[in-house]
């Protein structure tokens, strides 16, 4: 766990030039072991395969509406020895850039989650250009709300996001359930892994422009900047946060990662902080597929401490 650190006073760290930035922020130029092309293409087959397999060897329901707009569906995988709905719920946010991506090709944990006894729920959502961030925002919390409500006997939610998923994901330790959604998500922790959590550097950047960001946009989404007022809900910091990154992520979403941990610190969360060793952006989540892998083991731990 790296260690907090000061914060740097009146300084806006990211500030770098265009062409660093749009380096910074595009993971693919980070990659280790494949150039950018093919590390998109592995991931994308690695992807649509574990879905495929998990629509083939597990009991599923899949498309369920949550919503009645467009894209607000999910996926539910249960447990190969599935018994009434007290089950744990995983529910995962995949990432994309708020601009691509599906849930029908990233069902990686679905496998070995689901023979650990742990049902996998995949969440779409609107992307953009048709969707707003703060209309994606709203798309997941309804999801979470409905998880909640049609299984209400669930054992926890545990929430996962990877990249743009992790920055939806941490949006939902802002939300107020009870007064806004009419419902108490049973949380019991979140993953949130290599994401972006302050958003006005990517105003800058090319990422910005189906998103159609503002400045105004980027802060009001920034959960770096909202954190510590929100650790005043009542099941806030009772609730474990792990802020997960891998060691080839670009030292940006390093440093992202980083001050999140800091931030939530400070406000009195319960947070952890891990460096998943020799993995880049894409890899850290596409291993998932493996049982032994050490950040499938780190969850399934969350899960079962006894396990």
């Amino acid at each position: 766990m790296d260690a907090p650190r000061e914060d740097r006073k009146g300084e806006a760290p990211w500030k770098m030039s265009g062409e660093e930035l749009e380096k910074q922020y595009s993971p693919s130029r980070w990659t280790v072991r494949h150039g950018p092309e093919e590390t998109q293409r592995i991931y994308s087959e690695i992807g649509i395969e574990a879905t495929r397999r998990a629509r083939a060897t597990r009991r599923s329901l899949l498309g369920v509406p949550y919503g009645a707009g467009d894209g607000e569906t999910l996926d539910v995988y249960f447990p190969e020895a599935a018994a009434a709905d007290a089950w744990p719920l995983f529910v995962f946010l995949h990432g994309g850039y708020w601009q691509s991506g599906s849930k029908d090709e990233s069902a990686y944990m679905a496998g070995p989650l689901t023979a650990r006894g742990v049902a996998v729920v995949v969440v779409g959502y609107t992307l953009a250009p048709k969707a707003t961030l703060d209309q994606m925002a709203d798309q997941v919390a309804q999801s979470i709300a409905f998880v909640q409500k049609r299984f209400p006997c669930n054992e926890g939610i545990y929430l996962c996001g990877h990249s743009a998923g992790a920055h939806l994901a941490t949006m939902m330790l802002l939300e107020n359930w009870t007064t806004e959604r009419g419902v108490t998500p049973n949380f019991k922790a979140f993953f949130l892994i290599s994401g972006v959590y302050d958003l006005e550097p990517i105003v800058h950047t090319s990422v910005s422009a189906p998103l159609r960001m503002t400045p105004e946009d980027a802060r009001r989404n920034s959960p770096q900047w909202h954190l510590e007022a929100a650790s005043t809900k009542p099941w806030g910091p009772a609730c474990p946060v792990l802020v997960i990154v891998g060691q080839h992520d670009s030292p940006e979403f390093r440093r992202q990662s980083r001050e999140l941990f800091q931030t939530l610190c400070r406000g009195g969360w319960r947070a952890s902080f891990e460096d998943i060793q020799d993995v880049d952006h894409f890899e850290i989540i596409w291993k998932l597929t493996e049982q032994d892998y050490v950040l499938t083991q780190i969850i399934l731990k969350t899960i079962f401490p006894e396990f």
